[in-house]
């Protein structure tokens, strides 16, 4: 049966670089739509929501495209994806611009990397820019084929820490744990950029496309 799989355009983050990693995974039948519209959001099967840059310019742009409601809809009622900011904003409060609201779906912050050094003594950079190992603290469809430890691309200074350790579905090492996967119910959000992240990436995008809630 074919797909119908609606990437949120609020004019922020990798739109092109998503759109096609999904293409390259979905089914000849199946649809990819890059979207600002919200009914085409809501009547899609699967949505993808992808971000980057600073959290308040994040808020500001899906205020100005009206889509506030369809994607707190989208996340509570079909297969959905976050990517990068599209994790972050899902929570409660960020820590950046000196504290910004955000959409609160989950309750929980966003906060800064403190200074760390790595186990040579060396100051780790801020933000994390490359590869990194994603830990796996329970099954889920979406780790089908892919297994613990393996390396996700991230280029991140936040992270999110969500009340709920029911959430948490990977972690990573960065100086300190942190939780980099998020799912519960028909939603699953990385802090890494799987369309960045090579075949494993490319593995959980497919199994997001194929996904049976």
């Amino acid at each position: 049966m074919s797909k119908t799989i609606a990437v949120i355009d609020y004019g922020m983050g990798n739109l092109r670089s998503v759109s096609k990693a999904i293409e390259h995974v979905a089914g000849a039948d199946d649809r990819v739509y890059v979207t600002d519209d919200p009914e085409l959001i809501l009547q899609s099967d699967r949505v993808v929501f992808p971000g980057q840059g600073a959290a308040r310019d994040c808020m500001a742009a899906i205020s100005d495209h009206h889509l506030n409601q369809a994607v707190l809809q989208a996340a509570k009622s079909k297969p959905f994806l976050g990517i990068c900011m599209g994790m972050q904003v899902l929570m409660s409060f960020s820590e950046e611009n000196q504290g910004t609201p955000l959409m609160g779906l989950f309750t929980g912050q966003v906060r800064h990397f403190p200074e760390s050094r790595d186990a040579q003594g060396g100051r780790l950079k801020i933000p994390q820019m490359g590869w990194n190992r994603v830990r796996q603290t329970r099954q889920h469809p979406l780790w089908e084929g892919i297994e613990d430890q393996t390396r996700f691309y991230f280029v991140h200074s936040y992270y999110v820490d969500p009340e709920d350790p029911g959430l948490v579905a990977g972690t990573t090492d960065y100086g300190i744990p942190f939780t980099s996967v998020i799912a519960r119910d028909n939603l699953f959000a990385t802090q890494f950029h799987p369309e960045k992240s090579a075949d494993a990436g490319l593995r959980l995008l497919r199994n997001f496309v194929n996904w049976d809630i």
